[in-house]
């Protein structure tokens, strides 16, 4: 039998709604290369993610405008929450995982990031004492040890700046972990892209702010065409364009498929620094990247 037209429509609204998380997820892994490119030119991570919530902020700040002129006023507390929230999830998780990616390859980095829902999962366990069952466990344990193991194949390359860049980046997946169970209760009451605005403003006045504490204004005026342009790369279709694409995803397929859609990341991630970084490609890091989508897959399906 023929499918009926609601069943191809249906059908076909999926697997648009799958093509846009794909490319959400691998525009969103691509920030990693966008910043190690900039990097080339002597660029520290404070300018960096300067440049990158600078312009970023006009879309942010247009959206959160919008929303604040159709929404009913935010209690205070949740506007306490809001700010501890972009300063966590926005700017000390990018701030960390720009300066690890001084040190480490992106393919690590993307690794060591996508075991953000582990720890969310670990501190569900360990702060809000949710049970976790052995399943839970294994899946946890597998996606460790493929981070781990491509950890120390880095390692011997790198020797201790791979140590620091990991600890870094470590840091920045630890810290958005943190943002995404504080968000649980207020994205309900305030909802998704709301939140994601007005935290994205948050972050982008922090990073501004640390920048003229610590740098000089003349150095946003003084970099070559090559940073303005790989910033605004960074900011539009590694910042702003995924946010959207996501949302538009979580609309037509649902959180969960989107979720396991930005498994994608990790790959991308590995096969673009060696398509534009020249990054190798080992077994070792292969096999790494397989425990690691493996275990989060386990994760996701049991979510």
């Amino acid at each position: 039998m023929p499918a009926s037209p609601a069943t191809v429509s249906a059908r076909q609204t999926f697997l648009l709604g799958l093509s846009i998380a794909i490319a959400g997820a691998i525009l969103f892994s691509a920030k990693a290369i966008v910043a190690k490119l900039i990097y080339r030119y002597q660029v520290d991570a404070v300018t960096l993610i300067t440049f990158r919530m600078l312009f970023s902020l006009p879309f942010f700040a247009g959206l959160a405008l919008w929303h604040a002129l159709r929404s009913p006023a935010l209690a205070n507390p949740d506007r306490v929450r809001i700010v501890v929230m972009g300063l966590l999830g926005y700017y000390l998780s990018s701030f960390l995982d720009f300066l690890g990616l001084q040190y480490i390859s992106a393919g690590l980095e993307r690794l060591i990031l996508f075991l953000t829902p582990s720890f969310v999962l670990l501190i569900s366990v360990f702060v809000l004492k949710k049970r976790i069952t052995a399943a839970e466990w294994a899946a946890l344990v597998t996606a460790y040890l493929g981070t781990v193991l491509v950890f120390f194949h880095d390692a011997r390359a790198g020797g201790s700046n791979v140590l620091l860049g990991g600890a870094f980046v470590l840091g920045s997946a630890i810290s958005y972990a943190i943002y995404l169970v504080l968000s649980g209760e207020l994205v309900a009451r305030v909802g998704a892209l709301r939140l994601v605005a007005y935290a994205m403003c948050v972050s982008s006045a922090a990073c501004v702010l640390q920048f003229f504490l610590l740098r000089p204004t003349a150095l946003l005026l003084e970099q070559p065409a090559a940073v303005y342009g790989l910033s605004v790369v960074n900011a539009v279709f590694c910042t702003v364009l995924p946010v959207l694409m996501t949302m538009v995803a979580v609309a037509r397929i649902g959180p969960g498929t989107t979720s396991q859609a930005g498994m994608i990341g990790p790959v991308s991630t590995l096969f673009l620094g060696a398509a534009i970084l020249d990054e190798p490609i080992t077994g070792i890091q292969l096999a790494g990247t397989a425990l690691v989508l493996a275990g989060i897959y386990l994760l996701s399906r049991k979510r």
